[in-house]
């Protein structure tokens, strides 16, 4: 590990960077350019104290998901991503299966749609990036260790995310999920990730084995999902998938269209963001 060349790496990363790039409001003037300490941490989902000892030549020896975790938050290339590998002394991550490291001109276009739930998911189903709209209609997936934020993982073996979808409509979602898993299995049977997925939901879901065996294969499509929002309530959404097929990731942006109740539904979510996330009940 080059801390020296580290600590230079990711000083020069966060000059070259205005708080607009990465979705952040400018804020009070700045007496230097570039994103603050506490904003890269924060991008990252680290500690600022643990940045700054990086940034010092003095920090301990980053671990790879933390390092994807600066990769993104630093909006770096592919192969600037892989000079932050090499600096650390770790193999960067091969580019031929779904990276956890999302394109910069992917996470511009995230960080510009405000008034529009949108996420940035493997093909797999892992979520890499949400913007806050996002986060304000599914929860914040990033949150949680990086098994549970596959969206297939979590629909079969996490109860509470079932609640997000009328009950009538959760059939669908389970047929969706497995044909889509099984038609990228497939085409990458090598990938220890998608075999290690399917293995587990096998083994743990008893509805997720029998639909895998009826052996429907089916691509994420644009179509309309409707969304049970504790707060603002039903939301019917129009949902585009757009692809990224360098790194086998897709944009997925949910739309409400415009004069119709989703819509205004939408816009006060906007407002309430992920300030209360549960219906209070009333007292007497």
């Amino acid at each position: 590990m080059n801390r020296a060349e580290l600590a230079d790496f990711l000083r020069r990363g966060r000059a070259r960077l205005e708080p607009s790039d990465v979705g952040l409001a400018p804020g009070a003037r700045r007496r230097t350019p570039g994103l603050r300490r506490e904003e890269v941490a924060a991008l990252a989902g680290m500690s600022v104290d643990y940045y700054t000892r990086l940034e010092q030549s003095r920090g301990p020896r980053p671990s790879r998901q933390m390092l994807t975790a600066l990769a993104r938050a630093l909006r770096l290339t592919d192969d600037a991503r892989d000079h932050l590998f090499h600096l650390v002394g770790e193999e960067p991550p091969r580019r031929d299966v779904a990276s956890a490291h999302v394109r910069p001109g992917l996470l511009l276009v995230l960080d510009r749609l405000y008034d529009s739930p949108a996420q940035v998911v493997t093909d797999l189903g892992t979520v890499l990036a949400q913007n806050a709209l996002a986060k304000a209609l599914v929860g914040d997936m990033l949150a949680g260790p990086p098994p549970e934020r596959n969206l297939t993982r979590r629909f079969f073996l996490d109860p509470t995310a079932r609640a997000l979808f009328p009950p009538e409509d959760l059939p669908a979602h389970a047929r969706d999920h497995v044909a889509a898993l099984r038609a990228v299995a497939a085409a990458r049977p090598d990938d220890p990730e998608a075999t290690a997925l399917v293995a587990e939901l096998r083994a743990r879901s008893e509805e997720f084995a029998q639909l895998w065996e009826e052996h429907e294969v089916s691509l994420r499509r644009p179509g309309t999902k409707r969304f049970l929002h504790p707060v603002v309530g039903l939301l019917e959404l129009d949902c585009e998938v757009l692809l990224s097929h360098h790194s086998h990731h897709h944009l997925i942006i949910h739309t409400a269209r415009p004069g119709t109740e989703s819509r205004e539904r939408l816009e006060l979510l906007r407002v309430v963001g992920t300030q209360d996330m549960t219906p209070t009940e009333a007292v007497g």
